[in-house]
């Protein structure tokens, strides 16, 4: 069993799709094939059902897929351990990050960091914070940035910057020409919000709670996964929303979009690692930039 044998196999198990995992991959469909074949000949294993045209990961294929990704992990690991030496001369950095945060806040950071260190290549993903969370702990990114709070003790949690999160409506919302919003009016409302296990969300509904307000009293009228999705749908009209200042402020000065004069707590965005995971001096080094970074907005 190789290092490339299981990285062919990951490919295929997560596309379930041996063309498509052998064009990301920039092999063969044969070479890619006979990678999978090789390990299923070997250990007498079936890693894959073939349904149609599609393939499926049988049961067995379900457990070797988590050993295998805590391999690569490690590989890469090691790999990085070696990078330092380097003295950044060479190297990676895989960043996960929640959605304000990736579009917003990191971007600028990243291309200050890469006029440092052009020679790290720089990876993004974006997810939910609970998305990014996973993917530190399971090794899958060296760092992560997030928006919500993190219950994970083997992740270490740092501030990283601040944000502030802001209630905004459409023109034609009937709150639009108001002095003043009372904590019982955000119960009158329709509301727009992105989906369960997003930060922003996660914040908002605290501070209703703290206002006295339970989230299942709102009448919300759609969950997005995206906060441009948000912008966009409130700015047609389809009901209030809270969101990072990042994320509003260039449609509240253009005027699609109205700033509400309600008080909402300030939050911080986090930066995670985990423990016991080696901090490359890549990342060590950008999380230096990013503590430089001061405010987020």
């Amino acid at each position: 069993m190789t290092l490339e044998q299981l990285r062919i196999f990951i490919a295929v198990a997560e596309r379930e799709h041996v063309t498509r995992a052998a064009r990301d991959l920039n092999l063969t469909q044969s070479a890619t094939s006979a990678a999978v074949a090789a390990l299923e000949e070997r250990h007498a294993t079936k890693l894959f059902d073939r349904v149609g045209r599609r393939i499926e990961l049988t049961e067995a294929g379900r457990l070797f897929l988590v050993e295998a990704r805590a391999v690569l992990a490690r590989a890469a690991s090691a790999e990085a351990v070696l990078a330092d030496l380097a003295g950044l001369k060479r190297g990676a950095l895989h960043i996960a990050a929640s959605q304000t945060v990736s579009n917003y806040w990191l971007p600028p950071l990243m291309h200050r960091y890469q006029a440092h260190f052009p020679g790290i290549a720089m990876r993004l993903t974006i997810g939910n914070t609970e998305q990014v969370a996973a993917a530190v702990h399971e090794g899958l990114a060296d760092l992560g940035f997030v928006e919500g709070e993190i219950d994970d003790p083997a992740l270490e949690i740092t501030p990283a910057a601040d944000d502030e999160l802001v209630l905004v409506v459409g023109t034609s919302h009937a709150w639009a020409g108001r002095k003043s919003i009372a904590p019982s009016d955000l119960r009158s409302s329709r509301w727009v919000l992105r989906e369960p296990g997003s930060g922003t969300r996660a914040m908002f509904e605290e501070a209703l709670i703290a206002l006295g307000i339970r989230p299942a009293e709102l009448d919300v009228a759609l969950e997005l996964s995206s906060n441009e999705a948000v912008r966009t749908a409130v700015e047609a009209g389809a009901g209030a929303t809270v969101m990072s200042s990042l994320v509003t402020s260039a449609a509240v000065a253009a005027g699609t979009l109205v700033q509400m004069p309600v008080t909402l707590p300030k939050r911080r965005f986090l930066a995670i690692r985990h423990k016991e995971r080696h901090a490359t001096r890549a990342a060590r080094e950008f999380l230096a930039l990013a503590a430089e970074n001061g405010k987020a907005g």
